[in-house]
């Protein structure tokens, strides 16, 4: 029977230790998505036990584009593997696991890199000014020892969190996946308004020259556009990359080539900027 075999809290630990193997399939076609199978690949081969075809399905399916914090993945891999458990269905799974991607990212990235980092950084410096080699060992293994409880904290509260929320809302999951997605898209929003620059910078005269100071007004296009709605060429821009990777399924590569190709064409006729 698929799943019959019931994963165990061993299971979410090692899969938590895991999380350091996140970044070895890199790629831009699908960022962590190998990484993120690899993770998983002992427990979901735990899980499905003889059922090869599942196991290969599983695997596949989550190869799929992912992008998150390292340190703060475990807590990802453990909902996911609650809801596994549980037998709960594979795209409210999905729905979780793609709406914590974005803000865990955000987090993680700033508590590691611009704070932890900075801050054994900065006594390891004042250790090694004063003629200590304890400076960069200090900082090496401070630093390392501190993610890695990270990992193995956010690993077991997702466990925890999981358990307690499948049992008491299992009724309420569509709802809490429903909510889950619109936060991943509000998420992927807001990325699109404020990452994706592109502007038209043609400008026209409007109106004669005001003889009393010689100056001619002028009116642009962008700020014709940005007061009926800010940020619209980003928006279709991306839509339009959605199409062609849901629809078409194009690659990231053909994707790139694209951008490329439009935003050399777009600013050497003047049409964009």
């Amino acid at each position: 029977m698929t799943g019959s075999n019931k994963l165990t809290k061993s299971d979410y630990t090692k899969t938590a230790l895991r999380a350091y193997y996140l970044q070895n399939g890199f790629n831009y076609s699908n960022y962590q998505g190998l990484g993120y199978a690899n993770v998983l690949y002992p427990a979901l081969k735990k899980y499905y036990g003889d059922d090869k075809k599942a196991l290969c399905q599983a695997l596949e399916d989550n190869c799929e584009f992912y992008n998150t914090n390292p340190h703060f993945l475990p807590f990802i891999t453990s909902m996911h593997l609650v809801m596994l458990d549980n037998k709960r269905p594979a795209e409210e799974t999905r729905n979780i696991k793609m709406a914590l991607m974005g803000p865990l990212a955000g987090i993680g990235d700033s508590l590691s890199q611009f704070c932890l980092a900075p801050l054994f950084s900065t006594i390891a410096a004042s250790l090694a000014a004063d003629g200590l080699v304890m400076g960069p060992i200090f900082f090496f293994v401070a630093l390392n020892l501190v993610l890695l409880g990270i990992k193995l904290g956010t690993g077991l509260y997702g466990y925890k969190l999981g358990t307690s929320f499948i049992d008491k809302l299992s009724e309420q999951m569509a709802i809490v996946s429903r909510i889950a997605n619109i936060i991943g898209v509000t998420v992927i929003a807001g990325l699109a308004a404020t990452s994706v620059k592109m502007m038209v910078p043609i400008q026209f005269a409007a109106g004669e020259i005001d003889a009393a100071d010689a100056t001619q007004k002028f009116v642009t296009i962008q700020g014709m556009l940005d007061k009926i709605a800010p940020a619209l060429l980003p928006a279709l821009f991306t839509l339009l990359v959605f199409h062609l990777i849901k629809n078409r399924k194009w690659t990231t590569y053909k994707l790139v080539i694209l951008t490329v190709i439009i935003g050399v064409v777009g600013s050497w006729l003047g049409i964009l900027g």
